[in-house]
């Protein structure tokens, strides 16, 4: 049985007409006009309903990645974590020897790129280069001598060592002695006094040579812990332990004395801080690493943008993902008859050959019946099925097995044949 809908297209019906004898009543007051109806049936104000509800969470998206955004912005400290950044303020950083050099005046540029400090760096400044988390290749070393600046560098490796120092020093392993004077004339190693600094560079340089290092702090076995170069052009410093730079050990013995006076010699000071990814030069021509080097080209800041895009992209795409979630009832826009919605889904099951569907769904139904009539609970297995109908129609177990839960049919003949049986089989069960 079906329930005729009026469609939203029929016209309205006419006005019933006045009786002659009835007085026109006055209205107290204006009355509300009804909303203007849109030709799909909808009023203004239902549109804005429906797109605010396609909308809402994209735009909740939206505010969220703001909200985000806005609170990275705020809570970001303006001090870094990289060791030994003059802006570190942890144990492995080196702000407190950078904080008192400023107040010394000396003038601090940090850079992180060897193009960066070939460009910052000149002959009347210190370049001071940290430990590299991987290593300078050749021709940045030589981009770091020609600065012409007085170099100090800390820890540095084998090729490292043999550039600034024109192969006059070389790197080797020692123990950490216990506090040891520092045995040379270099004065800033007078200034530190006794200090624990782990040995690691010897001398390789010949007797006749006009530049031979001062080297200081040894341990007893040929390795020492401070090296000093004076060029002609300009001066190179050589520490093989850290330590006497970080935060966390600047304060112990004489460490302080010692980097205030490496660093403090001019009142420019360019603080490298190695990028591991950095190969650039700072030549005019870029070498094929730089070319290669995403950033070399990127603006700086281009990675937290580039982080919140992605973020952005990923909760996009898993808004706009297709959800298979159970069906939605909506009330058709037409009058569609059960027999023509059938026959439409049967010819939709042959189009796709999928018998195997179908025979299932009337078995799922046909067990289903059988089941309510015989009392059976919905939670019942195949086996009481089978049983109960049994019980109730001669017919043999297998027989039963068959029907309701046997292979799928071959072709369309035995899926017709199927039906025909499943329906005699729900004409014989009856409640016992």
């Amino acid at each position: 049985m079906t329930t005729q809908v009026p469609s939203p297209y029929a016209p309205a019906a006419p006005p019933a007409p006045t009786p002659p004898s009835a007085a026109p009543v006055a209205t107290a007051g204006p009355v509300d006009e009804p909303p203007v109806v849109i030709g799909d049936a909808t009023t203004g104000r239902s549109r804005a309903a429906s797109r605010w509800r396609r909308m809402r969470w994209p735009l909740t998206v939206l505010a969220a990645v703001a909200l985000f955004v806005l609170f990275l912005a705020v809570v970001r400290t303006p001090t870094s974590a990289e060791s030994y950044a003059p802006d570190n303020p942890e144990a492995d950083g080196a702000m407190a020897v950078a904080e008192v050099l400023k107040d010394q005046g000396v003038h601090i540029t940090h850079v992180t790129s060897v193009a960066g400090a070939v460009a910052a760096a000149g002959p009347d400044s210190t370049l001071l280069v940290t430990p590299n988390p991987s290593f300078f290749a050749d021709d940045q070393i030589s981009a770091l001598n020609r600065t012409g600046a007085d170099l100090v560098v800390l820890a540095p490796d084998y090729s490292m060592v043999a550039g600034v120092s024109r192969d006059k020093l070389d790197i080797t392993y020692g123990e950490r002695p216990d506090p040891v004077e520092p045995q040379c004339d270099d004065p800033a190693a007078q200034a530190a006094g006794a200090v624990t600094l782990a040995p690691g560079l010897y001398d390789a340089s010949a007797t006749g040579d006009k530049v031979r290092p001062v080297l200081c702090w040894p341990d007893g076995a040929g390795a020492f812990a401070y090296a000093r170069l004076d060029f002609p052009d300009r001066s190179v410093t050589v520490v093989s332990d850290p330590s006497v730079l970080r935060n966390g050990t600047v304060l112990t013995e004489g460490n302080s004395a010692l980097a205030l006076w490496m660093l403090g010699q001019n009142e420019d000071l360019v603080w490298l801080v190695p990028d591991p990814m950095d190969v650039s030069t700072g030549s005019d021509e870029p070498t094929p690493a730089e070319r290669g080097q995403v950033n070399a080209v990127m603006p700086p800041g281009s990675a937290p943008v580039a982080l919140v895009v992605l973020l952005a992209a990923v909760l996009l795409a898993f808004w706009r993902v297709r959800r298979m979630g159970p069906l939605i009832v909506e009330d058709l826009p037409v009058l569609v008859r059960s027999a023509e919605a059938t026959r439409g889904r049967a010819r939709l099951y042959r189009a796709a050959r999928a018998r195997g569907h179908a025979a299932a769904g009337l078995r799922a139904a046909s067990a289903d019946r059988i089941a309510s009539r015989l009392g059976l609970a919905r939670s019942s297995d195949a086996n009481t099925v089978v049983d109960a109908v049994v019980a109730a129609t001669n017919r043999p177990s297998q027989q039963v097995a068959d029907l309701l839960y046997g292979p799928p049919p071959a072709d369309d003949a035995a899926l017709a044949e199927l039906a025909r049986r499943l329906d005699t089989l729900e004409s014989e069960v009856h409640r016992p």
